[in-house]
This record gives C-alpha cells, structure tokens and sequence, in this order.
C-alpha cells in the first residue's frame, strides 16, 4: 500500500513527481522514452514469406536472422486450399514444421485464414482473375476450428510438442484485402465479408473463447472501394460484434500519411460506438520495380521505417495500436502468372539476402522499445 512520505523524503517524492509531469508534458527525452511503457513483445512484426516455404537450412538461417532483429512475431498465409485438399481431410504437417520453429525461437505467427479450396469456393464456372470466398461462410468456420484446435491454447500440436515454448495462437486474421477487386471478384462487398467474419469468429470461439477476431488487413487503394467507405458499410453491416479488432495495410507516402489512415479508421469506429483494438498488418515502401508513390531510395526507405515505426509505437496506447507488421523481410520475384508491383521491392533484405540500410533501421527502433539490448 502507497503511504504519504514525511519528513526530508517528501521532498525528493515531490520533486519525482513533478520530473515525471514534466516528462509526460514534453514527450520526454531523445533517448528513447518508449521503454517507459514497453510495448509486448509481438508489437514488431513483419511478413517472411521465404522463411515459411523453404524448410530445411534456409528456413533455419533467416528465422534466427529474422529473430534477431527484435520481431515478436510474423503473419504468416495458413493456405486452406493447401491444407484442405480433400472434404474433410486436414493437412497441417508443413505448418506444424513452421510453428516449431516459431516457437523455438519464441516468435509468434498471426494467422491470416485464406485462399479456399476449389470444392468449397464460390467462383463461377468461369471466374475473374482472383481469390474468391467461400461458397458457404460456416465453412470457413469450420477451418478456423480445426486450427484453433491445432495451435489455440489446449491445442493438440502443444500437447504433442511438451519440449517447445507453448506459445498458443490466440489473433486470427480473417481474409485479406477483401475490398479490392482482385481479393473478392464478384465485387467487394462489405456486408458479405462481415458474414464470413462472423461465421468464422464463431467457429474459432467454438474452440477458444478467448480468441481475437482480427479483420482482414484493408489498404487505401484506388482500385477498389475506398478504405473509409468499406469500413463504414462494415458498420452498417452490423460489423461491429463481429470482431475485435481492425486491421488496416495503410501503405502510406510517410509516417503522417500512415498514421492519418489509422486515425481515420479509428473515427469511424467511434462513430459507431465501438472501441476495438487496430493491428497495422501492412506497411512498406519499395526501393526498387516499377515507378510508384511508395518507391524511394534505400536510405529513404531506413529513414521512413524508422520514422513511422516509432510514431506507431509512441501513440500505441492513444489508438489502441495492438502490433504492427512490416511488408516484407526480402525482396522477391513476381507471383507466378502475377505482374512485376511496388510490393516485391519492400524488403528489409535485397533478392540476394544483403542488408538494406532499413534493416538496421528495425533493430533500432526494436532497441528503442527495449524488444532488443542496448
């Protein structure tokens, strides 16, 4: 219990205090006044595709590269299409090698539930180019259930693995960019997408109750529908008990435009009286490929991360930030059949594994957070 200090102590109390208001008043000092309120360990995410889909020796390699530049996490694409290619029959031994890994390195995964099978899609019998959702939204449910089951706390891949860190998955991330065109060709719709978010959050509760139902990640692009009008019909939709928290890819020319798209989303949220945490699971800018907004100089590309990572961080508690996820940890090819984009250039890394600049513009920024030793 706080007692009131007498005598020559409650001088030096008072004089605590008041450096503390001052502190609080002026933002603090230079020298990194995050750790004053240090964020978990999973704030600092990024994307590491390579990582997952080359096991053996490489993946061992850029997992321990990855994991030291002070991440908590990675969001990771749990292909259901991939995992289910038979009605009813589940493979999950290629995630659970992943996971394993994770876990060995005490890394977390955000899973980002994507990408039905055929048998189950609601494509026509000739479909646009681009992922359709389900023909039944309680089918995807039914996948969040067998992977809460898998990987949730209780899961049985922990039970079987009592020598690794039990580091159950406790966010699910439903659908990917669901308002552009190219991840629901039958026409972004909101209300549709809040059905699946809905049956999906269900089926994931069903296992673990506890669970955070995380939107599909939502860019501010123009080739699909607005970032703000997709959010808003999601309200209108009666989305607002359907998840708990927002996600937003707010690709943004620097740290006022990222944050200014997180604000945004906030409003409306507020608008509707509703309060739910916002995860950034997207954020980058190339520093080579096609001609683009987002495209700079590596050093520009170091100043930028630095820059709006730490801003992210300062307000985290103000907007209820719950992590943010940097795309990509290295540069890649085009997707197979897909068009040369900003995006493949993003990397932390170049193609041949080499460090940008903005790889050390992490481990500062992870530094100054105290997810890394001075």
């Amino acid at each position: 219990m706080w007692r009131q200090a007498r005598g020559p102590l409650a001088g030096v109390v008072a004089l605590a205090a008041c450096l503390a208001v001052l502190a609080a008043l002026s933002g603090g000092s230079d020298g990194g006044n995050e750790n004053a309120n240090r964020p978990d360990r999973a704030f600092l995410g990024l994307v590491a595709e390579d990582a997952f889909g080359k096991p053996g020796a490489y993946r061992r390699e850029n997992l321990d590269r990855v994991g030291s530049t002070g991440v908590g996490l990675l969001r990771q694409t749990f292909d259901w299409a991939r995992i289910e290619r038979i009605p009813g029959r589940y493979e999950l031994s290629f995630y659970d090698g992943y996971i394993a890994a994770l876990a060995r390195r005490y890394l977390r995964v955000l899973p980002i539930l994507f990408n039905v099978p055929s048998f189950r899609s609601s494509a026509p019998a000739d479909p646009r180019h681009g992922t359709y959702p389900p023909r039944r939204a309680a089918e995807m449910g039914e996948f969040g259930a067998v992977l809460a089951r898998r990987y949730g706390p209780g899961g049985s891949f922990w039970r079987e693995h009592p020598d690794l860190p039990r580091l159950p998955v406790r966010s699910w991330q439903v659908w990917n960019e669901p308002n552009l065109p190219a991840y629901w060709p039958s026409g972004p719709d909101a209300a549709e997408y809040v059905a699946l978010l809905r049956a999906t959050g269900r089926g994931i509760r069903r296992v673990d109750p506890g669970a955070e139902i995380v939107t599909a990640g939502m860019p501010d692009s123009r080739l699909g529908v607005p970032l703000r009008d997709y959010v808003a019909a999601m309200y209108a939709a009666r989305g607002a008990g359907a998840f708990d928290a927002l996600a937003v890819n707010p690709y943004g020319l620097d740290a006022p435009g990222v944050l200014g798209i997180v604000r945004a989303v906030r409003g409306i949220a507020s608008a509707n009286g509703d309060n739910p945490a916002v995860w950034v699971t997207e954020l980058g800018w190339a520093t080579g490929g096609p001609q683009s907004a987002f495209r700079v100089s590596e050093p520009r590309q170091a100043q930028l991360l630095e820059q709006t990572l730490l801003a992210l961080a300062r307000r985290r508690d103000q907007l209820r930030i719950r992590g943010v996820v940097y795309f990509n940890w290295r540069d890649s090819t085009p997707y197979a059949g897909g068009a040369d984009f900003f995006g493949l250039y993003t990397g932390l890394l170049r193609l041949d594994g080499r460090a940008k600049p903005a790889l050390s513009s992490y481990q500062r920024v992870a530094k100054r957070l105290g997810l890394l030793p001075h």
